[in-house]
């Protein structure tokens, strides 16, 4: 069953566990991700013997439920894919949250505290590594780094017999079912629980959303009477900016006490909307984020995040949000950046040097 604590203890594993293969991986500097990096973790030295222990070790590393871990023990691609899969949900996240007093700061206590409440940004945390993990497997099997899944295969396409399937489409129905089955099944007890695992589907539906069929023509003259089709997912920033609307719009279905604001509520479904059932508590039926708490307003230093002093703002557009009514600071600087830029034949690139200053807004403590 999936509940609170579980994501929580993948998340922070997971994060762990990037130090771990960057050591594995001897020539890399920084395990950074920008979503073209190859995902096995092994060495193409090591012995089959070797790799195997290096990847159940990776696998141990995660501190993984039972059934996660031998789901994660299955296939070599599927450890550095969970890695991949939180880092780039952490940095979407950071990206679409970065003009907001919840800035989707991460380090260790902030993150833990945040996932064991009902928040709005709880909500899109669970929705955004969901996403993360199936956009990064479907990726993968499409790139032939899992054994146990491949190119898509199961064409779905109108007017079938003028179109030939080819390219190698990203595998979104295996990778949405292994989401599913790793991240576990829907809880009828507890409320909590199934707002999660609502969340994560929200994150899930959003890929699927998202898949667009790319065409190739071929033929005489351009004469397009065949073509060439696949699935791809959409890029993963599309993917956050949806759920950012999302999280926008999400909706409150519930409270326990809240220690965030200091007040406490009765569980009660949106207006108008039917509702689910289990437990007597109610969960409405709806593609939308739920979220059960009040938010706090994280403009100061405590559990959920270090607060917004010293934060950088821009002074049009955020400051007085971002800095909670006490004001800025302003700073004067001078700058130096490459300008005026010319591609030079052949083959590079030629730039000036443009010194200009610039202001740099803080906000106050």
């Amino acid at each position: 069953m999936l509940d609170g604590p579980l994501l929580a203890r993948w998340l922070a594993a997971a994060f762990a566990l990037t130090l771990l293969l960057a050591a594995l991986r001897p020539s890399a500097a920084y395990f950074g991700l920008t979503g073209s990096e190859p995902l096995t973790i092994l060495p193409l030295t090591l012995e089959p013997e070797a790799a195997a222990q290096a990847h159940y070790k990776a696998c141990d590393r995660l501190k993984l439920e039972r059934k996660q871990r031998r789901m994660c023990r299955r296939d070599p691609g599927v450890a550095e894919t969970l890695v991949e899969a939180v880092s780039m949900s952490a940095l979407e996240c950071q990206y679409q949250f970065r003009f907001e007093r919840w800035n989707c700061t991460l380090e260790g206590r902030y993150r833990a505290s945040l996932l064991k409440r009902g928040f709005k940004e709880t909500a899109f945390l669970y929705a955004i590594s969901s996403a993360g993990l199936t956009h990064a497997l479907a990726k993968a099997c499409s790139a032939g780094r899992m054994e146990r899944c491949t190119c898509d295969e199961a064409p779905d396409l109108e007017n079938r017999e003028a179109w030939q399937w080819g390219g190698c489409g990203d595998n979104l129905k295996y990778s949405s079912k292994f989401v599913k089955e790793f991240l576990g099944r829907r809880s009828s007890k507890d409320l909590r629980a199934r707002v999660d695992f609502h969340n994560n589907l929200v994150g899930v539906k959003v890929i699927k959303a998202g898949v667009e069929t790319t065409c190739k023509c071929h033929g005489v003259s351009g004469s397009c009477t065949v073509r060439t089709c696949w699935r791809q997912l959409a890029p993963f920033h599309e993917v956050g900016k949806r759920l950012k609307h999302k999280y926008e719009t999400a909706l409150k279905v519930g409270s326990t006490t809240n220690e965030a604001t200091g007040e406490a509520g009765a569980i009660s479904p949106p207006r108008g909307r039917a509702t689910g059932t289990g437990g007597g508590d109610l969960l409405p039926r709806t593609p939308e984020l739920v979220h059960l708490d009040d938010s706090p307003s994280f403009c100061l230093a405590g559990r959920f995040s270090p607060g917004t002093a010293g934060r950088r703002c821009h002074r049009e557009k955020n400051c007085e949000s971002i800095c909670c009514g006490r004001g800025h600071n302003t700073q004067s600087r001078v700058v130096t950046r490459p300008c005026q830029c010319q591609v030079r034949w052949c083959c590079y690139v030629e730039c000036r040097q443009c010194t200009q200053r610039e202001e740099v807004y803080t906000c106050k403590g």
